[in-house]
């Protein structure tokens, strides 16, 4: 890994999760200065981390984290959106609360977290985890889950077109493999898709905005 993520800084969301715990150790031992956001501000944080507590379903304390980070920290360069939910059930059995519940969670945040990264990045990455369901043929009992992760990819196709300054990509992985778990199911593992989007906030990439990076591992 080179040098080139030393004393930037780069917010992720969901910093507390499988998921967005591991992307910011991987982001800190690359020498980010990472702003961890979630619901409740996480703790045990590697060197170079900081915790906010942030709802990023609303917009005022997504706004008031964004400001936070930035008179706080610094700039911000990068932005790794891991925010998300699952669930699945057959479209006729979907009710609109758990539609929306499932938007609110996996879109609108991405939404409300890239349009303040838009409003203050002069430069940089944003890489948002979207997934296989919403970048391939949608499953059945996944309406709402891959219209979600479809619309994330959407999203970021559009922030790449208003804002050539911003090197913005979709993360697509299939299964996300923890450790402890069958390393012969079919997936990628955290550690490697926290690489990937480590590389992702570098000046090495992306090679495209606005494009899709399918991670499906050996699945």
């Amino acid at each position: 890994m080179s040098d080139s993520l030393s004393g930037r800084i780069v917010i992720v969301t969901g910093a507390g999760g499988r998921l967005g715990s591991v992307v910011v150790r991987h982001l800190a031992a690359a020498g980010a200065r990472v702003a961890a956001l979630d619901r409740t501000a996480p703790e045990a944080l590697p060197d170079g981390a900081r915790g906010w507590a942030t709802d990023v379903t609303d917009e005022r304390a997504v706004q008031d984290a964004f400001d936070a980070v930035g008179s706080e920290m610094g700039p911000v360069w990068g932005l790794v959106h891991t925010v998300g939910m699952w669930d699945g059930a057959p479209l006729a059995e979907t009710t609109l609360e758990a539609w929306e519940r499932v938007m609110r969670l996996n879109l609108t945040s991405a939404f409300l977290c890239a349009r303040e990264a838009a409003r203050r990045m002069d430069g940089g990455r944003i890489v948002a985890i979207a997934s296989r369901q919403g970048a391939d043929a949608a499953p059945a009992q996944q309406a709402a889950y891959a219209a979600s992760k479809a619309g994330v990819i959407r999203l970021v196709e559009a922030t790449a077109a208003e804002h050539p300054e911003i090197a913005a990509v979709a993360v697509a992985p299939s299964m996300i493999l923890f450790g402890g778990e069958d390393s012969n199911a079919s997936g990628v593992s955290a550690e490697a898709l926290a690489e990937l989007c480590t590389r992702l906030c570098g000046d090495a990439g992306p090679v495209h905005s606005g494009s899709v990076l399918r991670a499906y591992g050996n699945g």
